[in-house]
């Protein structure tokens, strides 16, 4: 999917890749992260947040979670990560990373809300009102008051499977003074998800049905004299979309796959944010014709398609690469034609790499030619140690 725009945008990082592989200091199924170029992102995207007055939370789990990459992005002065589960949770506050939105899209489970609660999160996105009485509970108890984002979501509103939850705006009456008879809880704001999405036919990131709710919300506040609140608009958070959210009513935005340029945004045009990982692959055996390449990494919605094949980019062929059907292990990839066993495999595609097996590389030094490997991690932000780790 974004193969071809890495090529042309961050060479760099495809020589690396080969580089790599070629001494032997990753394996077949890692992700190179590109730190350099996730700063620059980061960057632009900060400078483009600040001139509108929205605020940043990091979203990592693309990426597995990085606690590198998310200390990085705190130095840059992003306001801290949002969470989509409780697990991400747990994991960036044990590398010491501030939580700014955690519970969406995944609440908090209560074996784990008092740790979490305990870290200080700016907010906490909520789904019942049995967590916004747990949370007032345990609030109570550590002494401190938790804002909490209210996530709408109406009967026109347009969910993901597998992620429908929140209030209708009918229920927000009910809410309210719920939430005004408890000490130890605060109405922080409003979220809808998915708030923004690329769309293809105008070629450009726009609101989605999604926003009818929020802007429900946004009335009920009007009416009840509310002020300074988070209105949350995340998914497909880049530079380009910083004008939107505040267009909407925004205050905050969530950037996830736009700190690597490699939203369905970045695919279709040039960015300010570049793209900034690649996944390295080898190749296994032939069969019938057909090539084979170690697998792990895949993501169901990745729209894989491309994979450069070789010992170099300069000699690498451009070949057709098919994922396994969705009811099979993807413990191998398919490539179309014969290739030399042992070449590398070097692929970019849409990705997220905390539902995947993979090694993530974070590599800094690429853009100077200069690749210095950081550290390996497991797809879920914990640090591997093997003879190859640069400490």
């Amino acid at each position: 999917m974004f193969l071809e725009k890495t090529m042309e945008r961050n060479p760099g990082l495809i020589d690396c890749a080969f580089d790599l592989h070629a001494r032997g200091l990753i394996l077949p199924d890692t992700y190179i992260l590109d730190l350099d170029a996730i700063e620059e992102n980061a960057r632009a995207m900060k400078e483009e947040a600040d001139r509108y007055g929205i605020d940043l939370y990091f979203m990592l789990k693309q990426i597995g979670r990085n606690p590198l990459i998310a200390a990085k992005l705190m130095e840059i002065g992003f306001r801290g990560a949002v969470c989509v589960d409780f697990k991400e949770a747990l994991t960036m506050i044990d590398n010491g990373i501030h939580i700014a939105n955690v519970g969406h899209l995944v609440q908090i489970p209560k074996a784990a809300m008092k740790k979490i609660l305990s870290a200080g999160p700016d907010y906490v996105t909520i789904y019942s009102n049995e967590i916004i009485r747990e949370i007032d509970e345990i609030c109570e108890e550590l002494g401190r008051i938790q804002k909490v984002l209210i996530r709408l979501s109406d009967g026109d509103s347009t969910l993901y499977s597998g992620q429908e939850g929140g209030f209708h705006s009918s229920e927000l009456e009910e809410l309210y003074q719920l939430i005004g008879s408890l000490k130890h809880v605060e109405l922080g704001g409003f979220t809808v998800f998915p708030a923004l999405l690329y769309s293809e036919e105008e070629g450009r990131i726009v609101p989605t049905d999604n926003i009818r709710a929020l802007n429900r919300g946004l009335q009920f506040a009007e009416e009840k004299g509310l002020k300074d609140l988070n209105i949350n608009l995340p998914s497909a958070s880049c530079s380009a979309s910083i004008p939107l959210i505040s267009e909407l009513h925004g205050t905050s935005g969530e950037p996830g796959h736009g700190l690597t340029g490699t939203t369905p945004l970045h695919k279709h045009s040039d960015q300010p944010e570049k793209p900034a990982y690649v996944y390295v692959s080898e190749i296994s055996h032939s069969y019938e014709g057909r090539s084979f390449c170690y697998g792990g990494g895949h993501y169901r919605r990745s729209h894989m398609e491309n994979v450069l094949v070789g010992r170099n980019r300069s000699e690498a062929q451009l070949m057709k690469v098919i994922a396994p059907s969705e009811e099979s292990i993807d413990y191998h990839y398919e490539i179309k034609g014969r290739c030399e066993v042992g070449d590398c495999a070097v692929m970019a595609y849409r990705t997220q790499v905390f539902t995947t097996r993979s090694q993530v590389a974070v590599v800094k030094g690429i853009q100077k030619g200069e690749a210095c490997i950081l550290g390996i991690y497991d797809a879920l932000g914990e640090r591997i140690r093997y003879q190859w780790d640069a400490e």
